[in-house]
């Protein structure tokens, strides 16, 4: 006998880098877990329009600005299910109208959650670890709370294909690359790495819609403007540079630690500090709004 197949509409919402999780009841399906919000999409429904009804009827305020954040299709014991996974930003204002017993999250607490399976590759996007190493040598980072951003020069395609392919599967989860470079790999290749780089002229020329959905996008910026275009066409996070004066970019003007507040404050998603920063720099740039902190040389 086939197992039945349900469509499912989740919410990830946001609000200053915390994620909204709720409880599921015993008696539901995968019942006494931790829950995304969400419900089954209707006869007639899109599933954006899913999303939205269900925000509105579980959690209680309504939203009409919505990014497409993955597709994941799982099988369990007893069930298929398609869930279909938006994401968006809940503003202060909003804040007081949410129902109990709705709480919010942050991305460290998120790991230690009893969510079921299917969420498994939900809570890996969304948690980011708090240092990324930026290198033009491909070299797998010792710190298990690391990233590593691999900024390529003068390699042609054929020698860094090859550095990747040289790589395992969980050392290309770990790795950030450019958008160009990505989109010139297999799709096999593409899948495994789990984090797109895009450049501030980049992202500037992007709009909403125009990313893959699935795939975990950080940015570079410098200014307001572009940390607002970054949460507009739905990146998960993004450096901002130059805090300090670096060598790699002396006449870059650094923005201090008091600039580089004023942006980070405001950002939804998560902000990592960079330019002349060093690892131990991390309580400081946290008091400043930071996620975590990215570099080259201290690094």
């Amino acid at each position: 006998m086939p197992k039945p197949i349900v469509d499912v509409a989740i919410a990830i919402l946001i609000h200053r880098g915390k994620i909204l999780v709720g409880w599921r009841q015993e008696e539901q399906h995968q019942g006494g877990k931790h829950e995304f919000p969400g419900g089954k999409v209707e006869q007639g429904e899109t599933p954006e329009d899913a999303c939205r009804r269900e925000i509105y009827e579980e959690v209680g305020i309504g939203l009409k600005d919505w990014h497409q954040f993955d597709y994941i299709h799982h099988e369990y014991d007893d069930i298929i299910v398609n869930l279909h996974l938006f994401n968006s930003y809940v503003p202060d204002e909003l804040l007081n109208l949410i129902h109990q017993p709705w709480a919010w999250y942050t991305r460290e607490q998120l790991l230690h959650l009893n969510f079921p399976k299917a969420n498994k590759d939900i809570i890996k996007r969304l948690f980011w670890p708090h240092l990324i190493k930026i290198s033009n040598t491909l070299k797998p980072v010792e710190n298990s709370d690391a990233l590593l951003y691999w900024r390529i020069e003068d390699e042609s395609e054929q020698q860094y294909i090859e550095q990747l392919t040289a790589l395992d599967e969980e050392q290309r989860s770990n790795l950030i690359i450019n958008v160009d470079m990505w989109q010139q790999l297999s799709p096999e290749l593409q899948k495994q790495i789990k984090t797109v780089h895009l450049k501030q002229s980049q992202l500037m020329n992007l709009h909403k819609g125009d990313l893959t959905v699935g795939v975990r996008y950080i940015a570079a910026c410098h200014d307001a403007v572009s940390l607002k275009q970054a949460q507009q066409i739905g990146c998960d996070a993004v450096f901002i540079s130059p805090v300090k004066p670096t060598t790699t970019h002396s006449e870059a003007i650094a923005l201090g630690w008091e600039r580089f507040s004023d942006l980070a404050q405001n950002s939804q998603i998560p902000v990592f500090a960079l330019g002349g920063v060093h690892p131990d720099d991390l309580t400081i740039a946290q008091q400043h709004g930071a996620y975590g902190l990215a570099g080259i040389r201290n690094f």
